[in-house]
Parts: C-alpha cells; sequence; structure tokens
C-alpha cells in the first residue's frame, strides 16, 4: 500500500475511534437527569431520543470504522460537500444581514463599500460551487450553487427584505437536494453489508478464520491506528492540564507528574486502554530499535526477532492494566498505579536490551575484533544496563512499599545486573585470550561455570518471587488474575530455566563421556597430521581421533556436540568406538582345543608334547599361536586323477624320502607340522571361516600348491614354499 493511502487509512478511521470513546465517557443517565422537561412524558421522551442517538451514534462510529478504504474516502467526500454547502448558507445569510445592517438599497456598484462586500461574498460562493462540483464528481455547477439566489437578488436590486426570505428558499433547495441524494443511495449500504459478507465467507473458506483476522488487521492497520489515536488523546489531555494551570505551579509540579497525569486521562476508556498498550509497544519497539543501531548500525536490522519488537511490553501492560483495573480508578490512583506499571515495563525493556546486547558483545570479544569505536559502544551499553537496573531498583524500593509486583520489578532488575556482570566478564576472558599466544584450555569450562553460577541465581530468584506472590496470594486478597500471572510466571521463568539448565548438563555429561572414549592422538600422529584444528583453526598439540580419522581439539569437539552429534568434516555420526565382539569358534578350532587338552592331560608334567618331538620337533613360543596342532589319524580320501606328473599322494603315501621320524621310519606330514596350509591356518583371523574353506582346498588339490609325489625328493625351497611350515622347522630342516 502506497504511504498516501497508509495515511489516509488511518487518518481517516481516527474520528470513528474518537466518536466512540466520547459515546463511551457519555454518561446519559446523567445527562438526561439534568433536562427540565415540562412534564414527566415529555422526560421519558427526552430520554428515549436520547437513548436512540447514544446507540445510533455507536452504530454508524462502528460502521464508519470498518468501511474499506475507498467507500470510506466517498464518505468524507460527501460530508465535505455538505460542510461546504452549510458554510456557503451561512456566508449568504451573513452577507443579507450586513446589508441590512448597511442600509443601503441602490445599486452594488454605486457604493465601494457595498460593492467590496459583495465582490468578497460572491468569490467565496463561486469557490464553494466550484469545490462542491469537483468532489461530487459533476459537470452541472447549477446544481450547487442554489446559495447563490440572495447575491443574484442583490445584483437585481430586489428589496432587502426579500434577500433573507431568498436565503431561507435557497436553503431549502439546498435540503431537497441532500434528501434527494440520500433517496437514490438509499439501498447503498444494503450493498456493502452484501459484498462484505460475501468477501468474509470467500476469505474465510479460502484461509480460514485465523487468515480472515490476519488479513482484517493487516488492511485496517491496527497498530498504528490505535497508536495514533491515543496520541491525539494524549495531545489534547496534555494542552488542557498544562493549560489549566498556571505556570508556577506546572513548574512546581513538575514535568514527570504533568506527563504522568495526562497518561492517566487517556485511560478512562477500554479504546484509550488499547490505543496506550499499542503506543507502550511502538515505543518499546522504538527503543529496542535504537540499541540495534547503536551497537550493529544498519546491520542490526537485518535479523529480528519477534520477542524484540515490543509484543511483550504491550501484553504485559494490558495485562498488568486488567489486573489492576486501572480504568475504574480515580485520576490520582491511576497515576500512582500507572507509574509503578511503566516501571515494570521499563524492566521489561532492559531485559530485552540486554539479549540484544549479550551476543554482539560476545562475538566482539571473541572475534578478535581491532575497531575500538565498536568495543567502546558495547562496553557503553553494558555499564548503562549495569547501572541503570541498580539505580531504578533502589529509587523504587526507597519510595516505594514492598509488594509483589514491586517485588518483580526489583527481581527483574537485580536480575538484569547480574546477568551483565556476567557477560562483561566472560567479554574479559576472551580479550585475555586474544592477546595471549596460546589459548587457555579450560576457557570453555571457565564460561560454562560462569552461565551456570548465573542461571542458578536467576532460578533461585525466580523462586522467591513466586513462593512469596503465592503465599501472599493466600494470606491476603486472592483473585484469578494474581493466579494467572504467577502460573505463568512460575512456568515461563521457573519451570523453563529448569528444564534448560537440566538439559544443559545432561548434553555436556553426553559430550563428555564420547570425547572422553575417543583416543587421543600421539604427537607422531600430530605431527603426520600435519595440520590445524578444523574448528578453531589453531595448532593442535594435543587432539583426540574420530572413528572417522578426523583430528580436533577436544575442547572445541566438546563445543560442537553441545550442539551436533556428527563430525565437521565428514557429517558422520560421533560414538565412542564399540568394543571388540567375543567371535564364536569353528568346529576345527573346537576340535583342536580339545586335542590340546588331551594332550595336556596325557603329558607327565602337565604341558602338551610337542608335535614331532625329537629331531624334528618343535614347540611354538609364539603368543599368537592356538597351539601345536594334535596328531590325528586322517581319513582316507578317494583318488583323485593326478595332475601331468602323476596321482595326488593320499595320507597314507607318506612323504617323500629323506624325512625320518623319531623312530627312525618315514614322518607323516603331519608329524613335521608340513602340512600345506597349516601355519596360515593359525595365522588366520578366527572370524573368517571363508580362509579356513579356501585352506582346506589347498591342501586338498594339486593346484593349490601341495608337493606331488613323483618319486623324487623335493628341492628344500620348493618343499618348504609349498607346506607353508614355519619359518623355525624351515632352519632346523
Amino acid at each position: 500500500m502506497p504511504l498516501a493511502e497508509t495515511v489516509a487509512n488511518v487518518a481517516l478511521r481516527v474520528p470513528s475511534l474518537m466518536m466512540l470513546d466520547l459515546l463511551y465517557k457519555w454518561d446519559v443517565a446523567h445527562f438526561a437527569g439534568q433536562i427540565r422537561a415540562r412534564n414527566e412524558e415529555m422526560l421519558l421522551k427526552y430520554k428515549y431520543v436520547l437513548w436512540n442517538v447514544y446507540y445510533l451514534g455507536h452504530l454508524l462510529a462502528m460502521v464508519v470504522l470498518v468501511l474499506p478504504l475507498q467507500h470510506l474516502v466517498k464518505i468524507y467526500v460527501y460530508l465535505l460537500t455538505a460542510l461546504l454547502l452549510y458554510v456557503g448558507h451561512q456566508t449568504c445569510r451573513d452577507y443579507v444581514l450586513r446589508e441590512m445592517e448597511s442600509g443601503y438599497v441602490g445599486a452594488v456598484y454605486l457604493n465601494l463599500a457595498a460593492l467590496q462586500r459583495f465582490a468578497s461574498t460572491l468569490t467565496g460562493q463561486l469557490l464553494v460551487s466550484i469545490l462542491c462540483t469537483y468532489f461530487m464528481r459533476s459537470k452541472t455547477l447549477w446544481v450547487f450553487s442554489a446559495h447563490l439566489l440572495p447575491l443574484l437578488a442583490r445584483l437585481c436590486m430586489v428589496p432587502l427584505g426579500i434577500l433573507l426570505f431568498l436565503n431561507k428558499l435557497s436553503s431549502i433547495f439546498t435540503i431537497f437536494e441532500v434528501i434527494y441524494f440520500l433517496l437514490g443511495n438509499l439501498f447503498v449500504p444494503f450493498h456493502l453489508a452484501k459484498s462484505a459478507y460475501r468477501g468474509i465467507v470467500q476469505e474465510s473458506e479460502l484461509y480460514g478464520i485465523l487468515g480472515l483476522g490476519i488479513a482484517l488487521w493487516n488492511q485496517f492497520a491496527v497498530p498504528v491506528l490505535f497508536t495514533t489515536f491515543w496520541l491525539v488523546l494524549f495531545a489534547a489531555e496534555l494542552y488542557f492540564y498544562l493549560s489549566s494551570r498556571s505556570q508556577s505551579s506546572a513548574s512546581n509540579e513538575g514535568l514527570v507528574f504533568a506527563f504522568l497525569t495526562s497518561v492517566a486521562g487517556c485511560c478512562v476508556t477500554p479504546f484509550s486502554m488499547v490505543g496506550l498498550t499499542f503506543a507502550v509497544s511502538r515505543l518499546s519497539l522504538g527503543l529496542l530499535t535504537l540499541c540495534k543501531f547503536y551497537l550493529q548500525g544498519y546491520t542490526g536490522f537485518l535479523n529480528g526477532n519477534l520477542m524484540h519488537s515490543g509484543v511483550t511490553e504491550g501484553v504485559t501492560f494490558l495485562l498488568l492494566a486488567l489486573q489492576t483495573d486501572l480504568i475504574s480508578l480515580h485520576v490520582h490512583q491511576r497515576t500512582f498505579l500507572l507509574s509503578i506499571i511503566l516501571f515494570i515495563i521499563v524492566a521489561s525493556v532492559l531485559q530485552s536490551m540486554l539479549e540484544i546486547a549479550d551476543p554482539v558483545v560476545l562475538a566482539l570479544g571473541a572475534s578478535r575484533n581491532r575497531s575500538l569505536w565498536k568495543h567502546f559502544r558495547a562496553v557503553t551499553m553494558c555499564l548503562f544496563l549495569l547501572l541503570f537496573p541498580s539505580f531504578m531498583a533502589c529509587k523504587i524500593a526507597q519510595f516505594f512499599e514492598m509488594d509483589f509486583w514491586l517485588l518483580i520489578i526489583v527481581s527483574s532488575s537485580a536480575l538484569t545486573s547480574l546477568q551483565v556482570t556476567g557477560t562483561l566478564f566472560i567479554y574479559g576472558l576472551f580479550l585475555a585470550e586474544s592477546v595471549r599466544r596460546e589459548p587457555f584450555e579450560d576457557l570453555e569450562d571457565i564460561i560454562y561455570y560462569v552461565n551456570s553460577g548465573c542461571r542458578v541465581l536467576e532460578f533461585a530468584v525466580a523462586v522467591c518471587v513466586v513462593a512469596y506472590g503465592g503465599l501472599e496470594s493466600l494470606l491476603g486478597e486472592w483473585n484469578w488474575m494474581g493466579a494467572s500471572v504467577i502460573i505463568v510466571h512460575s512456568y515461563f521463568n521457573v519451570w523453563l530455566r529448569a528444564r534448560a539448565g537440566w538439559n544443559s548438563f545432561l548434553l555436556r555429561q553426553e559430550a563428555a563421556k564420547k570425547i572422553s572414549a575417543l583416543p587421543r592422538a600421539s604427537p607422531q600422529q600430530i605431527l603426520d597430521h600435519s595440520d590445524v584444528c578444523a574448528i578453531c583453526y589453531q595448532v593442535m598439540k594435543t587432539a583426540v581421533v574420530t572413528l572417522c580419522g578426523h583430528y580436533y581439539h577436544s575442547s572445541c569437539l566438546r563445543r560442537w556436540l553441545y550442539v551436533q552429534k556428527t563430525c565437521p568434516m565428514c557429517h558422520q555420526l560421533i560414538k565412542p568406538p564399540p568394543p571388540l565382539p567375543e567371535c564364536p569358534q569353528t568346529p576345527r578350532e573346537e576340535a583342536q582345543a580339545e586335542g590340546v587338552a588331551a594332550a595336556t592331560a596325557g603329558a607327565p608334567d602337565g604341558r602338551p608334547e610337542a608335535e614331532g618331538s625329537g629331531e624334528g620337533g618343535v614347540e611354538s613360543d609364539r603368543p599368537d599361536r592356538l597351539g601345536p596342532k594334535p596328531l590325528e589319524s586322517p581319513a582316507p580320501e578317494p583318488e583323485r586323477p593326478a595332475a601331468d606328473s602323476g596321482a595326488v599322494p593320499s595320507p597314507e603315501d607318506g612323504v617323500p624320502a629323506g624325512k625320518e621320524g623319531p623312530d627312525g621310519q618315514e614322518a607323516s606330514p603331519e608329524t613335521l607340522g608340513l602340512v600345506p596350509g597349516t601355519l596360515a591356518e593359525n595365522k588366520m583371523d578366527a572370524r573368517s571361516s571363508e580362509l579356513v574353506m579356501a585352506s582346506q582346498e589347498r591342501a586338498t588339490f594339486p593346484d593349490s600348491g601341495t608337493p606331488i609325489d613323483t618319486g623324487e625328493p623335493l628341492p628344500p625351497s620348493e618343499r618348504e614354499e609349498g607346506s607353508g611350515a614355519d619359518p623355525d622347522l624351515r632352519e632346523e630342516d
């Protein structure tokens, strides 16, 4: 909506609100009691007429208030035209009376004074006719020129006695014109109501009741409308107050008292109360906007927060006004109570200013910004928020008796000063870290303890305020509004703070547990990594390693885990490394273990005999072995066709010549530990059954590297490579 339409949309609706406010103040019964009537019947008629005017005035004011802008402009154009016609007739009547007083009946152009009176009156009447024609979009000028009839008659030297009659006749003609116009537009209100009903139904079907309400709220510009209405009332009230007081008495009372008295005089009706609510909200928004501009400049307007838009302060004022029944109080009582409510609003504005300044100050300290002007603005704002709430709390405790509402003000001011102190302390820590070459290792813990201390004190103060309010409600006068305020205060300032603190504690514990479970990087690993921490971009002397293989400072990663649960680099879930599961043994491993147990039980000294003990025997002293394999009688296998050089030797065929057992006979491959694949099976992972099957196949088939019996002994190098025997056995062989 353009600026001109916005101004017109607000300015043309303010008179309707003024009319509703005046009608609310009008005591019809008292006014009717002051009317002097001839008899009781006439008094009843007067009262009947007055009450009809009262209700009809409310109806017309409400209709004009909700009219669309284009129809509202038409209404004011019609009213302005009617006013111009009335002014024209009154001007002509005044001219006729002056002519009758002068007594000059001759030609107008023969008397200079008469000519001047005639010329000035004629010019004004022509201007009125032209304006009426322009406003009504008419091309017939004579329709709006009935008030010119006495002037034309005077120009024709009509007797002066007839001029007054002609003036009345022209007024009657204008009245008939107005009646004709009204009859021609008699059904316009009906059509407007019909179209408005259709529009409301269509909007509600498309967007729902909530969407309809938002559309009407924006169309009528409700906040700006009520704010403008209240400012007009306040200006009029302040003018009448200062004009009714002498200069000396006004100076003795002071401007603050005059301001509060004028504000209290504008809180008499529900309409003025709603207007003051929006005025408080807009004023709070202006102060918060000024705070943003002082701290951040024009960049402070980019990101808006609903809690910093003045809505909280306006709603707080309205609830307190309803709680204390501000409208029905006397003007002096209203002034006193209004001062206390405004103190509460100021405390809320200071808290909102702190919420704006806190991240800005901490960001300046942590970002190592060297702009002294920015630091000066941030520090001065913090000092203001530190000293002014304390000063206000001292003044309140000095001039007022403490009760529940004053305790809320004092506690809010004290908490604001406490939070500013914590913010300045953390800001100093950031500045001290910026001048050091090496960062503080425990800086994050110190900040957490400072914030936790402040939150604990805030929680304790909130609990004390709720306890005091509950005790006052139980022992004193109890009401629903006070109980609702205590419930709201308990929810927002006690329960939400306690839950937020507990969630922060649990989150910190979980992050610390994850960090402690991650492995620490050794100095050699950090040297090989040769990179900075991806979170703080500082050189790492100590680091933790995630499961995905990334290196971070433990403190940096812990702060990251407060808000995210994934790795900053690859976004994989950060969790402690899982413990190694105990894998079940395969059937072959179970058989080997049973064989070892049997060999241990059969040995005289309780130890298992080494396989192939004697000349070719050897004991296994390596810790990664399962132990020597016990002697087994291999099951016969079916003969298979040999490769190019012959058949595959069976277990009964023995080993190639040159290998003897301890009894001087040729030893079997199992006795010497030269069964193909045996050592490979001892070294492989017990969880891989596929490799076991592959080893068995290599021990069975000739293409797996098993030596073939060709009648001649194989060279030692070939026999050792194919058998997979232990290196110790190779050396002994």
